[in-house]
């Protein structure tokens, strides 16, 4: 499954490049170590970040200026980068346990870098896993999002829609506004100008829907051109003035071309026995009545034409 995560091993090599030695190591601690190392052995050392910067240092360097990129010392590397530069004076080291301490020294700069090693690979795989888990989470949601809204407007898509009504229906929630609301002269804005403008005063619509409508309404676009919105135990008149609110806000509405406008026909289911899908036909019937009433009004032509001045 394609998710937008990079595999782990590219995230691996390319991340790397944006730690030094400070993120992976306590100087503290490495202090500390070394100066056990030194106490056993006479060895003393600097350790630098990648840029050279000092990061420890046990011994006597005095004025010691490293220059990592004529002589990098020994490097300290992590998924074969370098993230630091070691160091090491031997001048008080005995002759005849001289080879015995370079090999003790280049074994303890080899565990140092192999735990920085392991530090970067535990991080990186922590962070990994979290931005794996949050993304298929993301990937869900929005799948599930997906299955139940219009992709268009936002609202609820015709599925999920009945599925929503279907469930209230079993609540034997009484009463219940139900709304069939279409837009009038949709193929005259889509034959005129285009899809893309009809989309838009769809869409429009749909905002404006929301906008006027209390957090418990189910908003549902239902056919391209209508949406049916279903009001659980409305106040008297609530769902008339919600529609009376979204008429007057379309006719509102400042654009050059579009002058949306929809039209509602509003029933009740008020008996548990009714299903509210039967009762969807009463209110296309009822929507009907309202749209030759909008359409008989002397100004209506004229909005609608407007964009053709």
């Amino acid at each position: 499954m394609d998710i937008g995560v990079k595999s782990i091993d590219q995230r691996v090599r390319e991340n790397i490049k944006n730690y030094n030695i400070n993120n992976l190591l306590i100087a503290e601690y490495l202090e500390k170590k070394l100066r056990n190392l030194s106490a056993l052995t006479g060895a003393e050392f600097y350790i630098t970040d990648r840029h050279g910067a000092k990061f420890v240092c046990v011994g006597e360097f005095g004025n010691f200026e490293p220059d990592v990129v004529e002589n990098p010392g020994e490097k300290i590397r992590v998924v074969n980068r370098t993230i630091g530069h070691a160091y090491v004076k031997y001048n008080k080291v005995p002759e005849e346990n001289m080879e015995l301490v370079k090999e003790a020294v280049g074994q303890d700069l080899f565990m140092i870098a192999a735990f920085a090693e392991e530090l970067y690979l535990h991080k990186e795989y922590a962070f990994y896993s979290d931005a794996l888990e949050e993304k298929v989470v993301d990937e869900s949601y929005r799948t599930k999002q997906m299955e139940k809204e219009d992709p268009l407007t936002g609202v609820f898509n015709h599925v999920y829609f009945i599925d929503r009504m279907k469930v209230l229906d079993r609540s034997e929630v009484v009463p219940i506004a139900i709304l069939y609301g279409n837009i009038n002269d949709c193929k005259f804005f889509n034959d005129t100008y285009g899809e893309e403008e009809s989309d838009r005063m769809i869409a429009a619509i749909a905002g404006i829907l929301k906008e006027e409508a209390k957090p418990e309404y189910i908003i549902g676009r239902c056919a391209g051109d209508v949406f049916n919105i279903l009001i659980p135990v409305p106040e008297d008149g609530e769902a008339e003035e919600y529609c009376a609110r979204v008429q007057a806000k379309c006719e509102a509405f400042e654009d050059p071309r579009l002058s949306p406008s929809v039209a509602f026909g509003v029933v009740y289911k008020q008996n548990v026995e009714e299903t509210m899908h039967m009762l969807l036909s009463d209110a296309e019937y009822a929507m009907f009545e309202n749209k030759l009433e909008m359409k008989q009004r002397p100004e209506y032509e004229e909005r609608k034409r407007k964009g053709l001045a």
